[in-house]
């Protein structure tokens, strides 16, 4: 008798189909071997850290870690609410706008259905809509920029959700509230609309809004931040969304009961109040965008104006010349930046603005490569 061989997928579970087609995230580098002082502007973190606010906040939380948190994160949400004038009810909180962002998909995407998100945008939208079994859709942009008409135009009968980071990581680009809100009244009442407002306190221009009169004003409209960048607060995971009580409801149906930690909870309350910090790094922000920008393009490199805390850099992609070749000798110099070939940018480095020291060392190194010069690995800047 001939032994049959048993088919291998009945013999170990199997993903589901779409779950290995997701490239895992890979965050920034934080390390540079060798180097020292190591300037770490790869994450786009605040140079100022923290609020001393939330610092004696989530100390204060240090004796209770015996107990689960708030499940429903009350004192976060009521600040938030107090800040922006808001129904905490229509507020979610997660464990950073990233687990909003693939939350969102999970109750409103599934197998057959489509999403979209823009050329360049946030990897975690691909992830989310994939992990939720859906098919993602890229939209064209138009220099660097999310194009309105490209993503109506990539809407179908099987589309559900169209995400926008504005303005965008990694590009730094954003879309005027005007061309929000033509795509908003371009897109089918079952299409969920989500606008990644992560950046928004860094955005200074006079057509910006990150869209909570939108979502006030829609049945189909999420508006996700943050407390990770300006905020500070990027090690406790804090993020927050405002929806209409529908979509609120249906994402906390879906979330994990305890997705805070009480420390998040007490550190994000208190900073969200701290508005004297939040200006000061918004003004550290706006003193260094401009003058960062205009040094390396003084150098001959691209740079794609920003709205955000970080600048992209574009490099020749000519031998010696090449993005990963400057990644390589800023790392050597104890500059840390981030690749972004995993968003179709192989020939760019995205660069965030730091400490003064951070961002001196970073126009030294970046000097040095362009003209060529190779100091010692490790060398003080």
């Amino acid at each position: 008798m001939i032994a049959v061989s048993p088919d291998p997928a009945a013999l170990r579970p199997v993903p589901r189909p779409g779950v290995l087609a997701i490239e895992a995230y890979v965050p920034g580098k934080s390390g540079a071997p060798g180097a020292h002082p190591v300037y770490k502007l790869s994450s786009n973190e605040t140079p100022l850290g923290p609020s001393p606010a939330a610092v004696a906040a989530m100390r204060e939380t240090a004796g209770g870690l015996a107990v689960y948190p708030d499940g429903n994160s009350t004192a976060l949400r009521s600040a938030i609410a107090a800040k922006y004038g808001l129904d905490p009810a229509r507020i979610v909180c997660g464990a950073g706008s990233d687990e909003l962002l693939s939350l969102l998909a999970y109750a409103f995407v599934g197998p057959g259905d489509e999403g979209i998100y823009a050329e360049h945008g946030f990897l975690v939208y691909r992830i989310a809509i994939l992990a939720a079994g859906a098919t993602p859709v890229v939209a064209p942009e138009r220099d660097l920029t999310a194009d309105v008409d490209a993503i109506l135009a990539a809407v179908t009968p099987r589309t559900r959700i169209v995400y926008i980071a504005n303005p965008n990581n990694p590009t730094g680009t954003y879309l005027p509230f005007a061309e929000v809100r033509r795509l908003h009244a371009g897109l089918p009442g079952n299409v969920l609309l989500v606008l990644d407002g992560a950046y928004a306190e860094y955005v200074r221009r006079n057509d910006y809004s990150a869209g909570l009169d939108l979502v006030l004003q829609s049945e189909n409209v999420v508006m996700t931040r943050t407390f990770s960048k300006i905020y500070g607060l990027a090690a406790l995971r804090i993020g927050w969304m405002v929806a209409p009580p529908t979509i609120a409801d249906a994402v906390n149906r879906i979330r994990g009961p305890f997705n805070l930690s009480t420390a998040g909870i007490a550190a994000g309350a208190a900073a969200i109040h701290d508005e004297a910090h939040v200006a000061a790094a918004a003004a550290h922000n706006e003193a260094w965008l401009p003058r960062l920008t205009e040094a390396v393009a003084a150098l001959g490199l691209t740079v794609t104006p920003s709205a955000c805390n970080f600048i992209l850099v574009h490099f020749p992609d000519a031998p010696g010349r090449s993005a990963a070749e400057a990644d390589a000798h800023l790392t050597r110099r104890g500059v840390i930046t981030r690749r972004v070939a995993a968003y179709g940018l192989p020939n760019a480095l995205r660069v965030t603005i730091g400490s003064d020291p951070a961002n001196e060392a970073f126009l030294a190194a970046l000097t040095d490569f362009v003209r060529g010069e190779a100091p010692e690995r490790g060398r003080d800047v």
